[in-house]
């Protein structure tokens, strides 16, 4: 049963020695608060000089251990970190037991919450999204290891990836184009050469208060870690039209681009947090989440092979030793080498319009170039394979 609001003020007053309530109000759990709708009890308090608290009770062992961690972190944002920020965070108050776990006072910061299609709908607010994001990957990661907080080596976050796409195949239910698709990602090490930082590691359009057209603070920091920054933008990509990207872009102004994949990481995480929610419907043996689950991997699969979904990783071909390239020179007829650059020339990084308007005219010409991706060399043209070749079987014959 809900605890009344009554009930909570009079809680306040045991977790905040001196607290004077004079008036006191409900507050749902969804929308200012970081758990689940229905994760806590809360309430809204004023006191006789007139600030504004908000006391919470979790519902839950989850929540508890949410809240537990949000308050370690809050700590660590200390008042020297928090200056480095353009916006408020919440501020501990106090705390009571309470038949095996605690209620929580915080300052309650003004604000209001917006879904991600409204919260990004707005271009100053979109810009002060990406804005406040960059300034919390600022901080010094000296913010978490003094905290004793986790860190995480470009490394570690991969291979957490690489787990939990290995969980989610062993479900039963990944499709597997979306397994090849987030392989490729895994398998692609350029695509992990980051820069690991402070993230907050739990954003969503819930964390975020928005007054005057601008973010007023940031909620729910349980998860305040240093990884991949990229884990604090996947959220971005689910709002519509162009105002998550423009988010980002905001973002990359700020961080000026020093990490030239993380739109394609983001992705990638947006991609699994359905992964997530097939998990945890087979985890908690609820039949109705992982149907839900299965129709979202469906319906991506269907973006990805109509290629409304942008690749996470360069298209690369197989690559080749130097034996079974000599092999495939000697089986090769020099007109078939001619002719193979335009059966090949299937690639993300040239369109058909480039050669028709003929803006490549005046780079070199390499018809019938093979590159050797083994040794990273390029062997020339076509016509230089068969003279090279040639050469080798003269030398042959003379040696015989």
């Amino acid at each position: 049963m809900a605890r009344s609001h009554l009930t909570l003020a009079a809680l306040a007053t045991s977790a905040v020695p001196g607290l004077d309530v004079v008036q006191a109000r409900s507050h749902g759990s969804s929308g200012r608060s970081s758990g689940a709708p229905g994760a806590y009890d809360s309430a809204v308090l004023l006191d006789r000089d007139g600030r504004s608290l908000i006391i919470r009770v979790p519902l839950s062992q989850a929540a508890e251990t949410e809240q537990s961690a949000d308050l370690v972190a809050l700590r660590a944002l200390t008042v020297g970190n928090r200056s480095r920020l353009p916006f408020d965070v919440p501020q501990f108050v106090g705390q009571a037991p309470l038949s095996g776990t605690r209620a929580v006072v915080y300052e309650f910061l003004p604000g209001d919450t917006f879904d991600a299609d409204a919260l990004t709908g707005h271009a100053g607010v979109s810009g002060s999204i990406g804005r406040a994001i960059a300034a919390i990957h600022g901080l010094p990661t000296a913010v978490v290891s003094d905290a004793g907080l986790t860190q995480r080596s470009a490394q570690d976050c991969r291979t957490e990836v690489i787990d939990l796409i290995g969980r989610t195949e062993a479900t039963g239910y990944l499709p597997a184009a979306l397994l090849r698709r987030w392989e490729l990602a895994t398998d692609d090490d350029a695509l992990w050469q980051f820069l690991p930082c402070v993230i907050h590691g739990s954003l969503s359009a819930e964390s975020f208060l928005i007054g005057e057209d601008s973010v007023t603070a940031v909620l729910g920091w349980a998860a305040l870690s240093v990884g991949d920054p990229a884990r604090d933008l996947n959220w971005l990509l689910a709002s519509r039209g162009a105002a998550g990207e423009a988010a980002i872009a905001s973002y990359g102004g700020v961080r000026q681009g020093n990490d030239p994949r993380i739109t394609q990481r983001a992705m990638l995480y947006a991609e699994l947090e359905l992964a997530r929610w097939l998990l945890h419907g087979t985890d908690t043996r609820n039949q109705g989440i992982v149907d839900d689950a299965v129709a979202m991997l469906d319906g991506l699969v269907e973006n990805v092979h109509h290629a409304t979904s942008h690749p996470l990783s360069p298209k690369t071909g197989p690559i080749l030793n130097v034996s079974e390239v000599e092999s495939l020179l000697a089986a090769t007829p020099y007109a078939a080498v001619k002719r193979a650059p335009a059966a090949a020339m299937h690639t993300d990084a040239y369109t058909l319009s480039d050669f028709e308007t003929g803006e490549f005219a005046d780079e070199p010409d390499t018809t019938g170039a093979i590159d050797v991706v083994g040794d990273g060399t390029d062997t020339g043209t076509g016509a230089e394979v068969r003279d090279t070749t040639e050469d080798h079987a003269a030398t042959r014959s003379a040696s015989e």
